[in-house]
């Protein structure tokens, strides 16, 4: 049985050919007068016509004289038909191929073919080549559907899964979509997009743990960015009303379903709004970016059905767990938040205080919630970064929960300089305890508060939104997700003299 190595070999004794020819199997200019895949749907239009497609051939049929290409550009496909008398000589100045060089091309090949818009007799709406070139030399065949279902293969190698699965690739045009929709409805509603830094001298804005790296030209350490928060409400303290950024985010935490430790997000902040006019801001939002991105508000998600049509309900979070747990976790103790974690079989782990620990009641609860739902007035010793509400123990946040998750999270923003370091500290002390994910205290952060900062209202989500209305995992979710570094054995046998 033929290998990868077989395969490859054989391409590069066609390549040698073809150089011999005089022909350049890689030139740099290429024409193309319409994409592959408008010629079927305009074929009235453009029967009789000349024109050029370009794109990568998908199957290769020849029968003596005769050949069927097809190949596929992003638009789609068109067979090539290729016959002998009607495809120009071999002209290796202009790189055009004759018929006698056809077995010259592979699957997986580039080609530019021009030729008349026609159906065959079979009626197949054809491009009937007068002129064949080369314009990449494939050196690798590309694996069929069914012989690429490696769940690991495909993720490393998306660019093959991309290939063979074109509704893999229709993914990312949806993801695309979905921060099309979100930069367009906030540039619609008057907020400034300006980005921020990823590299900071304190992260914070979120429990996470910070990657850390070091700066030669500084000769100090830094931290990349594991919120957008604190940068963009400094702009607020500036005197810009409504900002935002788009960007990716770093945490160095486990990879799951939901989570990845490098993943793009969006926040916005703006001035002189509370939670109130930033749920209701959020709510057109959702609806907006999601029809946009999918064309439906209705979804089934798993096991939860989600109608973002219908009112959201609003829970309050002390009440929630009050009512589940029978805890009121204002007067409650690490003993009594570990056996009611103990008696509804939640690990313990990462529950060495409070915060944490109710953190994992309301999980427990979070998972079988299908929403659309508003989690409000979180207690404050979760939520550090918030304004507190008139009873003093809970916060103005609010945080979307739909088929299971927290797909976001807003709040009034905290702008009072003496309140936000005291919440700091509590933070730092929490994080000199050992807590890897509590926020560090940014004094500079308050010495910009100290100037003054307006009263404002913050919302911040991830691509996690679109992962779950587009049912997949976070790892399925994007492109190229971050995996062990490994090469193939193949590769190694292939490049024996580099140190791989």
């Amino acid at each position: 049985m033929a290998t990868l190595m077989d395969y490859r070999d054989e391409r590069l004794k066609k390549l040698e050919k073809i150089k011999a020819l005089g022909i350049n199997p890689y030139p740099a200019k290429v024409e193309r007068t319409i994409g592959a895949g408008e010629i079927a749907s305009r074929f009235d239009e453009l029967s009789g016509q000349l024109e050029t497609v370009v794109g990568r051939i998908t199957s290769l049929r020849k029968f003596g004289k005769l050949a069927f290409i097809v190949v596929r550009d992003f638009s789609g496909s068109v067979q090539l038909f290729i016959q002998a008398g009607t495809l120009g000589e071999l002209n290796a100045e202009k790189g055009e191929l004759g018929i006698s060089e056809l077995n010259l091309l592979d699957t997986g090949d580039f080609v530019q073919a021009t030729g008349e818009v026609i159906k065959t007799k079979t009626g197949e709406v054809s491009l009937k080549v007068t002129n064949l070139r080369l314009i990449g030399k494939s050196l690798r065949p590309m694996p069929d559907r069914q012989g690429f279902t490696n769940k690991e293969e495909r993720l490393r190698r998306r660019y093959i899964d991309m290939n063979v699965n074109p509704e893999v690739r229709e993914r990312f045009i949806r993801r695309s979509t979905f921060w099309t929709a979100t930069r367009d409805f906030l540039n619609q509603h008057g907020f400034i997009e300006i980005n921020i830094p990823v590299l900071e001298h304190t992260t914070g804005g979120a429990d996470a743990t910070a990657f850390k790296t070091h700066m030669d030209a500084l000769d100090q350490d830094l931290y990349l960015r594991i919120s957008h928060e604190l940068p963009l409400k400094r702009l607020l303290g500036g005197g810009y009303e409504k900002v935002y950024d788009i960007g990716p985010r770093f945490r160095n935490e486990g990879i799951d379903d939901e989570h990845l430790p490098e993943h793009v997000a969006m926040e916005w902040y703006a001035a002189y709004w509370n939670w109130q006019d930033g749920m209701q801001f959020m709510e057109e939002m959702y609806k907006y970016v999601l029809q946009r991105t999918f064309g439906k508000l209705h979804f089934q998600l798993g096991q939860f059905d989600v109608d973002l049509n219908k009112p959201w309900e609003k829970w309050d979070y002390a009440e929630v767990i009050k009512k589940r747990y029978g805890i009121d976790v204002y007067n409650t103790s690490v003993a009594e938040i570990h056996q009611a974690l103990k008696d509804n079989h939640i690990e313990l782990g990462g529950a060495e205080n409070i915060s944490r620990g109710v953190d994992k009641l309301w999980k427990n609860i979070r998972k079988d919630v299908a929403g659309p739902v508003w989690l409000i007035n979180t207690p404050k010793f979760i939520s550090p970064l918030s304004k507190s509400n008139p009873d003093g123990v809970s916060v103005q946040r609010f945080q979307p929960v739909i088929a299971g998750s927290e797909l976001g999270n807003g709040f009034s923003e905290l702008n009072d300089p003496i309140d936000q370091l005291d919440r700091f500290e509590k933070q730092q002390a929490m994080r000199d305890a050992g807590d890897k994910e509590a926020m560090m205290l940014d004094i500079d952060f308050v010495e910009m508060l100290e100037y003054g900062m307006p009263p404002a209202c913050g919302w911040g989500w991830s691509e996690r939104v679109f992962w779950a209305f587009e049912g997949v995992t976070a790892r399925e979710g994007v492109p190229f997700p971050t995996m062990r570094y490994e090469i193939s054995d193949t590769t190694r046998r292939i490049y024996p003299g580099l140190k791989l």
